[in-house]
């Protein structure tokens, strides 16, 4: 064979067909994959005709290799560019053969990137094209011994039946019949993956008569991972039939999908239940739906109570106007109430992302009543997520009950958590604040919350010293330089001259974070002179935090000001007492000089 190749390389038209066969055959899967991908640099110098009778034939009979060769393979002859490098839409068919053979292949992602290939193929394709090549090559597939190549065939119908005729139309939907049928469960299952695709491109009459039959019998088939591909074609199914057809053909099927005996369809069913409201419309959703959905909150299994928390706010928006706040007070508030104190975290984090939603949707007086209490329940939950949800979302439940109401309700519940005895509990509101501050907005938080932020400077962990510290950078940055003039600093520069070292040593690290947020004025006529007084604190580690602080301090104030204050301050700690003060002062010094 090698020697062969050789003899080819020798006529320089034979060459790149020569090294591609050479490449192919080579031990090192890398250099068969690199060869794979410059096929179409390959065809390009082979020219299209010859690229439809030597190329193709020879990938067609040479795909007994690695997998990831054979992906590269499918992708590369699926490329819309490679279609012109066998002579355009006129011969696009030729591209038809190497993609069966790949899309029987054991490997599903192979199979499953070939379908996707002969999909962007058929879109070339004529009427007279699809007939004659196409719909032969489905028959193949959907007839083949093994399943491998009857599941691959289920993701091709739907290109097909839409540019086939009338005649050839009635057998593609027989063929896929047989395959809603067979005996082996995994071509069942991608016939039903299928299903909702395919019903979109069939006529109405035909889905009817065809299709729903079909639907009925995966629905209720023994393996529940065909059913669960069931639910999720009820929507695309749903769009194509009249209300008194969903009504009598598709709701019996949701509603005993939401207490089937699997769990994982009754989890396809509520991580696609708003999909399938829309589908069936507010009517039906009040008549058959909202007590499916009610069920779904109230399931047994964890997962399924987290996929239709999730959803709540989705449904409840989509719910008919007249008859909303009626069902979700009625039927979803009392297994909304039980959720918030769910067993599982994840059930509750899921809630919470979306309860604060429901304010709107329900009044003023319904959210004071049914909701702050939930509300109050969540922010004292020992789940961060939880908190931080509740937390993200207070500005939806103040435009609906007013900042008032707020501060009587939830405010004093963030204030009692922000003083709490264990100091994880106080870091963990910390971190919030700058979002509540957002929420809050500057008046409504420095009335409320401005003190607490404070106080936490002093606090006796010093991470909590430290996260306040980040906190009120955060703050400042979000409010302004004139808001830290007015509202901050005061009370962090009156710390310099407290009796406790380790508060003053909290207002050199606050002064380091603010300069990176504040304007150079409030710099050098507020923190500037507070800092170089402290250079003459009794305690040493004060003094070495002053040179530190002042080398951050520089870079942002005026070179005179470095020149007439910040310099001789260091020049001074450089002949002070404790080793270390000098050295920090040093260190400062030859930062700030260069």
């Amino acid at each position: 064979v090698y020697s062969s190749c050789r003899d080819m390389a020798e006529d320089n038209s034979l060459y790149p067909i020569a090294v591609l066969i050479d490449e192919l055959r080579n031990d090192d899967v890398q250099l068969r994959l690199n060869s794979i991908k410059k096929l179409s640099t390959i065809a390009l110098a082979l020219g299209d005709e010859r690229t439809r009778s030597e190329l193709l034939p020879f990938l067609t009979d040479t795909l007994d290799d690695d997998d990831e060769v054979l992906w590269a393979l499918a992708e590369q002859l699926g490329e819309k560019d490679f279609i012109v490098f066998v002579g355009g839409s006129e011969y696009a068919h030729t591209l038809l053969p190497p993609l069966e053979s790949l899309a029987t292949v054991e490997e599903t992602v192979v199979r499953d990137k070939a379908v996707e290939s002969l999909r962007a193929v058929a879109e070339q394709l004529s009427g007279k094209q699809i007939e004659e090549y196409f719909i032969p090559m489905i028959k193949r597939l959907a007839l083949g011994e093994w399943f491998t190549s009857r599941t691959s065939a289920c993701g091709l119908f739907s290109v097909a039946y839409k540019l086939a005729g009338n005649p050839v139309k009635d057998d593609l939907r027989s063929m896929y019949r047989n395959l809603c049928s067979d005996d082996t469960p995994m071509v069942r299952r991608a016939a039903a993956g299928k299903l909702g695709e395919f019903s979109k491109v069939v006529e109405a009459v035909n889905v009817k008569k065809d299709l729903i039959p079909l639907f009925h019998n995966l629905a209720g088939d023994d393996q529940d991972s065909v059913r669960l591909l069931a639910v999720e074609a009820c929507a695309s199914i749903s769009s194509v039939l009249l209300r008194e057809d969903i009504e009598q053909l598709i709701a019996p099927t949701l509603t005993n999908a939401a207490k089937d005996k699997s769990w994982r369809v009754r989890y396809m069913m509520a991580d696609k239940f708003t999909e399938l409201q829309k589908a069936v419309g507010p009517e039906l959703t009040r008549t058959n739906l909202v007590h499916a959905f009610a069920s779904l909150l109230k399931d047994p299994e964890a997962e399924v109570r987290a996929a239709a928390s999730n959803r709540l706010r989705d449904f409840c928006e989509g719910l008919g106007e007249e008859y909303r706040t009626d069902a979700i007070l009625t039927q979803l508030m009392p297994c909304v109430q039980q959720l918030v104190t769910d067993a599982n975290q994840h059930v509750k984090s899921a809630l919470a992302s979306v309860i604060m939603g429901l304010s709107p949707l329900v009044g003023k007086d319904n959210t004071i009543e049914h909701l702050l209490p939930l509300y109050l329940t969540q922010l004292k939950d020992e789940c961060p997520e939880v908190r931080l949800n509740i937390i993200s979302s207070l500005d939806s439940v103040n435009k609906v009950i007013g900042i008032s109401q707020l501060s009587q309700s939830l405010l004093p519940a963030i204030v009692e958590l922000a003083e709490d005895a264990k100091w994880r509990v106080r870091l963990a509101i910390i971190e919030y604040m700058p979002l509540l501050a957002e929420q809050l907005g500057v008046e409504v938080f420095e009335e409320k919350l401005n003190q607490l932020c404070m106080q936490w400077l002093i606090d006796n962990v010093y991470a909590i010293r430290e996260a306040a510290a980040t906190n009120l950078r955060n703050l400042v940055e979000k409010f302004g330089s004139e808001w830290a003039r007015v509202a901050v600093l005061p009370k962090v520069l009156s710390m310099s001259q407290d009796s406790n070292y380790l508060h003053r040593m909290t207002t050199l690290f606050t002064v380091n974070l603010l300069v990176e947020v504040c304007s150079e004025d409030v710099i050098e006529q507020s923190m500037l002179p507070v800092v170089l007084k402290l250079a003459v604190d009794p305690v040493a580690n004060v003094r070495f935090n002053v040179a530190k602080t002042l080398t951050k301090v520089s870079p942002t104030i005026g070179a005179n000001i470095v020149q007439s204050d910040v310099i001789p301050c260091l020049q001074k700690l450089t002949e002070d007492d404790d080793a270390d003060v000098r050295y920090f002062a040093q260190e400062s010094l030859v930062v700030v000089q260069s």
